[in-house]
């Protein structure tokens, strides 16, 4: 078996990423994907996993308590291949540093996920009229406090029910493994991995925003308006973080590459819920952009690979940057938009290395 390339991340729980040369391939490997954790991971056997149940209850007017089996046997399987990116995704590139696991670009993947829709399982548990948001719970607990959720994130009402938002078992055509959310994870396709919730034992519908483990104060959440460093957030002028940036990422060439003459670039591009338009690319700081072209992807909520030919650089230290933009417009700005807790960096992604002389 290949060693795992990813590193561990300064903290109890465990959190992996790895380096930006292992995205290479359209479908991400699990044993390649990142992992973000905010606690102690349960790890169920096979038999907590026989016996696993998943409930529905709150807003509804029929409360659900089912077996895998029986999730499985009513439910219409689906698939769908989705990107997943951790909302601190290149938090190490924020000046002034804040506070926060320092990912670099690796916070980042691509795979074809298999369960059935939420709004299935809802719809059995008939949703009432009241219903605002979804909570979600699993038994991973916060570290040094048994019995204390680590993490209770959810969706609003309408994302819940969205054909695209599953309730996975399976990741790549393999069951979940343990690191990944078995047996049962969300998938929400365009939001941050902090609403993926894994380990999921319970849904509960509410009639008013989810107020569960992470979900207030500054946790997954960006200002309402721009703050500086060194100023005092209130949280009441912080928005839970919905629909994530546009955003590219180089894979080749890697940083500190060396090189002879024009160079091929290639990448992947993604977006939340609005469609990547094109992807430029520039090697003079971002005085001239080329397009790149610009490949389909697995389905709207995959990523797309982009390749330039025969870029000149002149000999020397070189920079090449990478553009997204997605169909409103909206592109990658060339410094983050600072924010205290570092979340949705998505400035555009420069490589550096040495162009070398005939």
């Amino acid at each position: 078996m290949a060693s795992d390339v990813r590193r561990r991340l300064p903290d109890p729980a465990l959190n992996l990423e790895p380096p930006v040369s292992a995205l290479r391939q359209e479908t991400t490997p699990a044993g390649t994907f990142f992992v973000r954790n905010n606690g102690i991971l349960p790890d169920p056997d096979a038999e907590a996993v026989r016996v696993w149940t998943l409930a529905v209850g709150g807003e509804v007017r029929r409360p659900l308590s089912l077996t895998l089996a029986a999730l499985r046997e009513r439910f219409e399987e689906v698939e769908i291949v989705s990107v997943l990116e951790c909302a601190g995704n290149g938090r190490a590139g924020f000046s002034p540093a804040v506070e926060g696991l320092p990912w670099g670009h690796g916070a980042v993947g691509c795979a074809r996920w298999t369960g059935f829709r939420l709004g299935d399982l809802l719809a059995e548990a008939g949703v009432a009229d009241s219903a605002v948001y979804v909570g979600f719970e699993s038994p991973d607990h916060a570290i040094g406090r048994p019995g204390v959720p680590a993490l209770s994130r959810g969706l609003p009402i309408g994302k819940a029910l969205a054909p695209e938002t599953l309730v996975a078992y399976a990741m790549n055509g393999a069951p979940l493994t343990a690191e990944h959310g078995s047996p049962l994870r969300i998938v929400a396709p365009g939001y941050p991995g902090s609403a993926w919730q894994k380990w999921l034992h319970r849904v509960v519908v509410l009639d008013r925003e989810h107020d569960g483990a992470k979900m207030t104060g500054l946790d997954y959440r960006m200002p309402s308006r721009p703050v500086s460093p060194g100023e005092e957030p209130n949280p009441a002028e912080f928005q839970v973080i919905t629909d994530m940036p546009v955003k590219s990422l180089i894979h080749d060439p890697a940083e500190g590459f060396e090189a002879r003459g024009p160079l091929t670039v290639r990448g992947f591009a993604w977006s939340g819920h609005v469609p990547v338009r094109c992807v430029e690319v520039s090697a003079d700081g971002g005085a001239t952009w080329q397009a790149a072209k610009l490949e389909p992807g697995s389905g709207p909520w995959a990523w797309r690979r982009f390749t330039i030919e025969g870029l000149a650089i002149p000999a020397g230290p070189a920079e090449v940057m990478a553009r997204a933009t997605d169909r409103q417009g909206r592109s990658q700005p060339l410094d983050p938009a600072w924010n205290p807790r570092g979340y949705l960096n998505n400035a555009v992604h420069r490589v550096r290395g040495q162009v070398l002389s005939d």
